[in-house]
């Protein structure tokens, strides 16, 4: 077994497996029987295909068409195409009893897969100017702009069509929706626009969705930076603000943040804090520095305190919690403690009680997901604030020791309804869009719009794309124009006629609903020790408003 100079890893002089592929490409070449026909789609001609070159962007999912590897570049909501020569057959001779292929008969499309990128750290100027940010009621917002959603055609969909996948699998929006975008030029397979939802779908396929883009609002707090070095960027956290890009949240997020505000790019996060955590976050400038820390990690090195105000007196002795967590919803971001979990341990001690709720300090041992949250639902003592594990939708008890009367099922729709009933889906990463049937019996607004007024749309939502087709070749007039016409631009900008999110009315969120009791106080490791200043709410003399 080894690997020759064109990137193939040959075993035993027959199968060759080429490791530039998502997916194993396999080519006998020690037989000389039926099976020396070339079995991969792709050829490896000198040179082989480019990879489509794409920067990393959003970790998406299922709930709508998501991107692989990230954002595109804002002029023009273009990439550099992925194929050379879009299609082509193999090229293998036939073995005996086969016959040629046919010239003219259907050729199948091959895009190649994307390079591989280091993720949180390949985000550039052209990304960071695809919108800007305001503030307004103690809040930040994000203008809201055009992205392109893009992805690979998945396994499960080969053979399948467009039209079947929209149906089955991207259900936010009504067939209608899509057969519109269609008609605006909004969908594109392999970088062509697509005509007609029909067609089928082939491996490696490349889905793009231009898609008018809202992200919700976060606090206005601005991110304090409490360290730097040539090493690492410490910054103090606000609440409610990502780390990273996620769900809806791209430019709200402290990596964009930093870049664009403080022109701190290009870093690796060495740990996260749940969105709605406040304090102390690392991020190493190379490589090799992150690859440094993450070690003292997993050797466990390294110490981690935190604060929270909690329901009630909790006890004055040191108190250590052991039980499992398990999750039970990646996609909604909910735990509870189960044997079936993977063990952890939180050890707590009271630092003060003001009649009706307690300062506690919180070392978790380990790093499990919502650790200290679902410890202390567990202990009986709800961070007092916390919407997901101080919920009704646990039950009178919510959660104390372990009991909870429903099944993960029944708590999971509850958790989502109570979240739906009060708009604030984003506690739970979620958005109308995402919700199956499983989780809520309601359906998306957006499906309630009717063909007729989807076709209207589209023409309006065509017409918008020619105009912005003809933009370039207008920049002369349009830097002549007056202030008034370019505020106008910008209006139209941040509407679509197509965007369902356009054409709801949303009411913010108070600056003080997006902070949750929960701060990292302190972070440290070998040669190095960082604090954030104690919250308000810790404060011994706190009391709620």
């Amino acid at each position: 077994m080894w690997l020759d100079g064109r990137g193939w890893l040959r075993v035993l002089g027959h199968w060759r497996y080429d490791l530039r592929r998502p997916s194993f490409s396999r080519t006998w070449s020690g037989y000389k029987g039926p099976m020396a026909e070339t079995v991969s789609t792709q050829v490896g001609t000198e040179g082989g295909l480019r990879a489509s070159h794409q920067q990393n962007g959003d970790a998406g999912g299922d709930a709508r068409v998501e991107p692989s590897h990230g954002p595109p570049k804002p002029a023009g909501r273009e990439v550099e195409p992925a194929p050379v020569g879009g299609e082509h057959t193999s090229a293998a001779s036939p073995g005996p009893g086969k016959h040629k292929k046919r010239r003219g008969a259907t050729r199948e499309r091959v895009v190649p897969p994307p390079k591989k990128r280091r993720t949180g750290v390949s985000f550039g100027d052209e990304h960071f100017a695809e919108t800007s940010y305001y503030f307004e009621g103690g809040l930040r917002k994000v203008r809201p702009y055009y992205f392109d959603f893009r992805t690979y055609c998945k396994g499960r969909w080969v053979g399948h069509s467009l039209l079947h996948v929209f149906s089955t699998e991207f259900r936010a929006q009504p067939l209608a929706y899509y057969e519109a975008a269609v008609r605006a030029g909004r969908l594109k397979l392999n970088e062509k626009p697509v005509q007609d939802l029909n067609i089928v779908l082939k491996d490696n396929d490349f889905l793009r969705n231009t898609v008018h883009r809202h992200e919700p609002p976060v606090t206005a707090e601005p991110i304090r930076l409490l360290a730097e070095n040539e090493d690492v960027v410490v910054v103090d956290k606000p609440s409610s603000i990502p780390v990273h890009p996620c769900g809806r949240f791209r430019h709200n997020t402290v990596i964009f943040i930093l870049g664009k505000e403080h022109q701190l790019k290009e870093l690796h996060p060495l740990h996260r804090l749940d969105r709605l955590t406040s304090g102390v976050l690392m991020f190493a400038k190379t490589a090799a520095v992150s690859e440094r820390i993450h070690e003292q990690v997993r050797d466990r090195q390294l110490e981690k305190e935190y604060l929270c105000r909690v329901e009630g007196e909790f006890p004055t002795e040191e108190v250590t919690c052991k039980e499992s967590i398990l999750v039970v919803s990646y996609k909604v971001g909910v735990c509870r403690v189960d044997p079936r979990g993977k063990p952890c341990e939180t050890v707590f001690q009271r630092l003060s009680y003001n009649g009706q709720s307690s300062v506690v300090r919180c070392r978790p041992l380990t790093g499990r997901t919502h650790q200290i949250r679902v410890h202390l639902q567990f202990l009986g003592h709800p961070i007092l604030n916390d919407p997901i594990y101080n919920s009704v939708a646990w039950g009178p008890s919510r959660g104390r020791g372990g009991y909870i009367p429903k099944t993960n099922e029944e708590l999971l729709r509850d958790l989502v309804a109570e979240h739906q009933a009060k708009q604030s889906l984003d506690v739970l990463d979620l958005c109308e869009g995402d919700l199956s049937p499983g989780l809520t019996d309601s359906t998306a607004p957006c499906s309630e719009l009717g063909k007729d007024n989807l076709e209207e749309l589209a023409a309006a939502a065509q017409k918008m794309e020619e105009v912005a087709e003809a933009a370039p070749q207008e920049l002369d007039t349009i830097a002549l124009a007056s202030e008034k016409a370019v505020e106008t631009d910008v209006m139209n900008q941040e509407t679509d006629p197509l965007c369902a999110e356009c054409r709801l009315v949303r009411q913010d969120p108070l600056p003080q609903d997006l902070v949750m009791f929960l701060h990292a106080l302190r972070y440290k490791g070998p040669g190095f020790e960082y604090f954030s200043p104690m919250p308000a709410w810790a404060q011994d003399d706190w009391q709620k408003d």
